[in-house]
């Protein structure tokens, strides 16, 4: 998957993993040491997210359910807790830095797309579902 900033015409994340499930939206990015260029964990829905057990600073984009940005977190820290953001639909967690050096901001349109330029597209909303 993609997630794509249609209002500033530009590719944000090219390897996004989706995490849907119960599970799979709590465990989120726990246990990972780092994060390549162009990652996203889209965590459909959602409207907090948690720090806790994360090792590494992320940027956090609030997406309502027109696709519009709503609320953005620029590098939050290991252990700390968001907002709830109650217009949120889904977020997407990116590492640190992606925000700024996309130009993206809040009222932007993004969306999630399949990519189509190749098969390595990852999904963890099975894993761990009960």
């Amino acid at each position: 998957m993609l997630v794509v900033n249609r209002t500033r015409g530009l590719i944000i994340a090219d390897q996004v993993e989706m995490a849907t499930s119960f599970w799979a939206r709590a465990r989120g990015l726990i246990g990972r040491r780092s994060l390549s260029e162009g990652f996203g964990l889209a965590i459909i829905p959602c409207q907090a997210i948690h720090m806790a057990f994360v090792a590494m600073p992320l940027d956090i984009a609030h997406v309502d359910r027109n696709g519009r940005i709503v609320q953005i977190l620029h590098g939050i820290k290991p252990w700390r807790l968001g907002p709830i953001v109650l217009q949120s639909a889904w977020v997407v967690e990116l590492p640190s830095g992606t925000v700024d050096a996309t130009g993206t901001r809040v009222g932007d349109l993004v969306e999630l797309v399949k990519d189509e330029r190749n098969s390595r597209n990852a999904s963890i909303s099975a894993e761990g579902a009960a």
